[in-house]
């Protein structure tokens, strides 16, 4: 790798820092850039349809300031603010942003864009990077400081031409990770200085990490430096604004608040430029699960996300943190046991104990999924996770011995025929092993066991002893082991298991029934008429091709 072409970043050096022995108590004020930052970023840009779907789910999830759009840069754009005023589609207590460069000819384009909307934040934009300095505007650090003064006064007149609208300005050091800190402290204290006495209302500065570049803690030291420096500083909202390209956006935001910002600017699920930008959700379920308020309604994460891959056309990963298909599911088998022991000893506990399952950071039913889901079972699973799948989703507690019975015939299945197995296809093959032995063809040569008279006359005792008797009656040379009786949980059925050995195994069979006794005589029916195949498969009537 030609590493030589790469410079490390510089360290700011900070002493004292303080954002270490922080911890964050409550959520910052969210901002969701999803229909610009998002938006151009897509290989199919949102039409006005999807804008505004996107606009009606931001709002109902509870953001209070939305980027809408850079209305200088087509008329679409612009199109879409002035819908979104004149349909007055924005709530009372939302705040819409539109980003421009600042120029002066889209400073006014932008802020006629939103005339008309009760509150709104025209953020303008200067880049500053050395490389932007030196490339693109081949300008010096005093030129560029002179341009950001120009603008600030442009935009400062505008905001006195609109007392309709409470306006506020927003300004932003374009590759505030890229420029030197000394620089960005002194443009934007520039622009605050010339601000902050011509306006009774709250200051704005937005410090992008357009492109990450440095690890971070070397970010939350740079914001506290700017934080602590800032002129004005209590009049004013810091704003975060960061993209995912060294892939740790989130930890990098989560120390930035503990170093001072305010405010954070993000995409649902990480869409944006590039690598993207920080999830707002990741960050809000990090706090959620801390027991603190996101600010936000994600009881129903999984409709968001449906949202959300509609509008932007992009599937969200099977493995994004919390909102995935995957977060909250186990194949392992060790996993499946403990999360199936965690749920089962919280059922005893009081209601208002805090939350601790193993490998479960939440209860998935906070965010709308079912427990149903937390285990699916492929050649990793044991007979915990398999256990628990089946009384979560048919209300079957099984007997320990019959755990693992079923978890070995679960990994042969899995082994030759590959990928997963779903609720219903366990069950089915629940049902083909045990409830109803060799009655369905199921991976194997169909067995030729006759059907079994069944006298009730005969019974009398204990389930073990009528068992017995009934098996010696049906000449079923068997060892009676055990048979348990339950309860289905959210069923008027009883289950009932026989366990019996044959001289070379031990073998299960189960019956279900509204009626206990019924349920008995059906699971000693299931385990003669298994008796009776295995007979048949050690003398080779039967030639086994599945796990059955």
């Amino acid at each position: 790798m030609p590493v030589h072409k790469y410079a490390p970043y510089e360290p700011i050096g900070l002493e004292s820092r303080t954002w270490p022995s922080r911890q964050l108590t409550e959520a910052p004020l969210w901002c969701s850039v999803d229909l610009r930052d998002g938006n151009q970023a897509l290989i199919d840009p949102m039409d006005v349809h999807r804008k505004r779907k996107m606009f009606d789910l931001l709002v109902s999830i509870g953001f209070k300031e939305i980027e809408v759009g850079y209305p200088a840069a087509s008329q679409d754009e612009y199109d879409f603010v002035r819908h979104l005023i004149e349909t007055d589609a924005i709530p009372d207590d939302v705040i819409i942003q539109v980003l421009t460069s600042i120029r002066s000819e889209a400073l006014e384009r932008s802020v006629a864009a939103v005339r008309g909307a009760r509150r709104a934040i025209v953020q303008y934009i200067i880049p500053t990077s050395t490389a932007q300095r030196r490339v693109v505007f081949r300008a010096s650090r005093e030129e560029m400081l002179a341009k950001s003064l120009e603008g600030a006064r442009q935009a400062v007149h505008l905001q006195e031409t609109t007392p309709e609208t409470e306006l506020f300005l927003s300004f932003v050091p374009e590759s505030f990770t890229q420029t030197e800190p000394d620089f960005a402290l002194e443009v934007c204290n520039a622009v605050q200085e010339y601000c902050a006495p011509r306006t009774d209302r709250t200051l704005r500065i937005a410090l992008p990490a357009t492109v990450e570049a440095y690890p971070p803690h070397e970010f939350a030291d740079r914001i506290e430096y700017m934080s602590r420096e800032l002129a004005y500083r209590d009049r004013t909202i810091l704003a975060l604004h960061p993209h995912n390209d060294r892939g740790s956006a989130v930890a990098a935001t989560e120390l930035a608040l503990l170093a001072g910002a305010d405010r954070v600017e993000g995409c649902l699920f990480g869409n944006g430029e590039r690598t993207g930008n920080v999830c707002v959700p990741t960050l809000a379920m990090n706090l959620f699960s801390q027991g603190i308020d996101p600010m936000l309604d994600l009881h129903d994460l999984d409709g968001i996300r449906r949202v959300v891959e509609s509008c932007n056309q992009i599937p969200v990963s099977a493995r994004h943190p919390w909102v995935g298909e995957f977060v909250y599911t186990s194949f392992a088998g060790t996993h499946q046991d403990a999360i199936a022991k965690g749920l089962k000893a919280r059922e005893g506990e009081d209601s208002g104990a805090f939350w601790d399952v193993p490998y479960l950071p939440v209860d998935p039913r906070d965010i709308g999924r079912s427990y149903q889901a937390l285990i699916r079972i492929n050649t990793q699973s044991g007979k915990g996770g398999i256990a628990h799948l089946l009384r979560s989703a048919q209300g079957m507690t099984l007997p320990r011995r019959l755990q693992i019975d079923f978890a070995h015939v679960m990994q042969k299945f899995c082994e030759q025929q590959g990928g997963e197995v779903g609720a219903d296809k366990l069950w089915q093959i629940f049902m083909d092993r045990y409830v109803t032995p060799g009655t369905t063809p199921w991976g194997e040569d169909r067995a030729d066991v006759p059907g079994l008279p069944l006298d009730l006359d005969k019974l009398s005792g204990d389930w073990p002893e009528w068992a017995r008797r009934l098996l010696v009656a049906l000449s079923v040379p068997v060892t009676v082991q055990d048979v348990v009786v339950n309860k289905m949980e959210g069923r008027s059925d009883y289950a009932a298991f026989c366990e019996v050995d044959d001289g070379a195994q031990a073998l299960w069979g189960v019956g279900i029934h509204k009626d206990e006794t019924e349920a008995v005589l059906g699971a000693v029916r299931a385990v003669a008429r298994r008796a009776r195949l295995e007979t048949a498969r050690a003398q080779g009537a039967v030639t086994p091709t599945g796990g059955k």
